[in-house]
């Protein structure tokens, strides 16, 4: 077979489109960054039209820089930053708000006032694998319902819908004639039961959230419609849909229960496979749906981390200390592992295993000779420290993996990779193709398309660039894990202390 996959890629600070040949190598590449909104401490928002407007602008570019025509394109895969929320009017698709970003910390006084009835926090537990956090897209769409004005009485009258970015998307791409998401997407709303696959009554009764608002939920490789044909140039096939996390998992091909990939990001986020079995963590950690394919569900223990590449993008353009974010690699070279400065990046909170919404960021240790390579090394420090917290929040429930594929823009960085082999203390592996996100989504696509027959054909393309293996001392790792521990205890102010 002859032809191309095309993978969107909505993420959080930017928007991509990537074509990639039948074999999974990466043809051409466009990406276009977006601003944040931040109308209040906490408060993360989106345009919902600009990223519609990147994500059409991406797609046309790409096409450009690789001289192709839409009709060479087999299928569409589209992947997205989960839990974030828009709603939008039925009939002119224009959104009543901005979209609500899963780092957004607005509804937290409403989710901590919900905790307070424990039986309230065992159902979304049980049904949907989370926790009552604002992290989560429920309390989101409530909120919207709540502050837009006449928004709810539009809501029961069948006027709004509701979509995480990928639906969204699908929406718009499809000219208005697909409302649907997938499995994924769906296990991320606080309104999915992951056990029975439906919306679930109790949960929409406790955001009171109309269900006439939900999109359809379908496997992650399904018939997902068609673009509208003036929006590329032809009709194609849209064949896959999954949240980034879990598009990253089949894209470094954890097929098998045990597998796991951390993806570096704007956030950080762990992701172990644990087969037909839905593991229920007894450390704050997340129960998903790893993916949904041919009515099958393979379930995932997820650790999520708010702050990673979104540190170092604090600390170049907020800080101003850095250029550019290759320059924290020659920094953090010149400083070394062994650094006494620690940055806990709470700025929306922490995420697993702490889960504390008020939790604000801080630096620690600093002194007389402390600088700008110091301070950028514990923003890369920071990320690796809260990988072997999730680590070892798996561990405690009987998961260890006993080594990870990692991914995201941030693990071009070989000193950082180093040190999160030294931290956690297992061996790391790099893909060769680092954009496993999209490249999951194009591999669901062309399962889809009949491109490839199942997954184990899909893992049979997976190869590793580079393996790190840990170098540091036992004594060295532990101590350098204390001085973290005792950072996060500092900046700890909600249930979690």
């Amino acid at each position: 077979m002859s032809g191309y996959l095309l993978a969107i890629d909505q993420g959080t600070t930017s928007s991509r489109a990537i074509i990639f040949d039948l074999k999974g190598k990466i043809v051409a590449s466009s990406q276009q960054e977006f601003a944040q909104i931040f109308p209040e401490d906490g408060w993360v928002e989106h345009d919902p039209e600009v990223i519609w407007q990147t994500t059409l602008a991406t797609c046309r570019d790409v096409f450009q820089q690789a001289q192709l025509h839409a009709r060479d394109v087999i299928s569409i895969g589209i992947t997205n930053q989960r839990e974030t929320t828009v709603v939008w009017d039925k009939q002119t698709g224009k959104p009543i708000y901005n979209a609500i970003v899963w780092q957004d910390r607005r509804t937290a006084e409403e989710c901590q006032r919900l905790k307070q009835q424990p039986e309230l926090t065992n159902l979304v537990a049980n049904k949907t694998g989370l926790l009552l956090d604002p992290y989560f897209s429920a309390s989101k769409i409530a909120w919207i319902l709540d502050n837009v004005v006449g928004a709810r009485a539009r809501a029961r009258a069948g006027e709004l819908l509701f979509g995480t970015i990928d639906s969204f998307l699908l929406w718009r791409l499809t000219g208005g004639k697909q409302h649907a998401t997938d499995a994924t997407n769906a296990s991320r709303t606080l309104l999915f039961n992951i056990h029975s696959h439906q919306w679930d009554s109790d949960l929409l009764a406790l955001f009171n959230i109309p269900s006439n608002m939900l999109p359809e939920v379908r496997d992650c490789a399904a018939d997902y419609g068609s673009t509208e044909a003036s929006l590329l140039g032809a009709e194609v096939p849209i064949g896959g849909i999954a949240g980034d996390q879990q598009a990253a998992l089949i894209g470094q091909a954890c097929f098998t229960p045990g597998m796991a990939k951390s993806t570096y990001g704007t956030g950080c986020f762990m992701i172990m496979n644990t087969g037909e079995h839905a593991l229920q963590s007894k450390n704050r950690l997340l129960t998903t749906i790893g993916y949904r394919l041919n009515g099958k569900t393979t379930y995932a223990l997820e650790g999520s981390i708010f702050m990673a590449g979104a540190t170092i993008q604090w600390i170049r353009d907020g800080l101003q200390m850095i250029a550019n974010a290759t320059e924290s690699q020659s920094l953090a070279e010149q400083t070394g592992a062994n650094n006494s400065v620690y940055m806990v990046p709470a700025f929306t909170g922490l995420g697993a295993p702490y889960w504390d919404p008020e939790a604000r960021g801080a630096i620690f240790g600093l002194s007389r000779d402390t600088g700008i390579k110091e301070i950028v090394t514990a923003g890369l420090q920071s990320v690796c420290y809260q990988s072997r917290d999730l680590l070892a929040a798996m561990a405690q429930d009987g998961a260890k993996p006993t080594s990870i594929r990692v991914d995201g823009g941030m693990v071009v960085n070989n000193w950082l990779v180093q040190f999160l082999a030294d931290t956690l203390g297992i061996d790391i592996e790099r893909p060769q193709v680092t954009e496993t996100t999209a490249l999951g989504v194009a591999y669901l696509a062309g399962i889809q398309a009949g491109v490839f027959l199942d997954v184990e054909e899909v893992a049979d393309l997976w190869q590793h660039e580079a393996q790190f293996k840990p170098r540091m001392s036992e004594s060295d790792r532990e101590r350098l894990y204390r001085g973290w521990l005792e950072a996060v205890k500092k900046v700890l102010c909600g249930d979690s202390v």
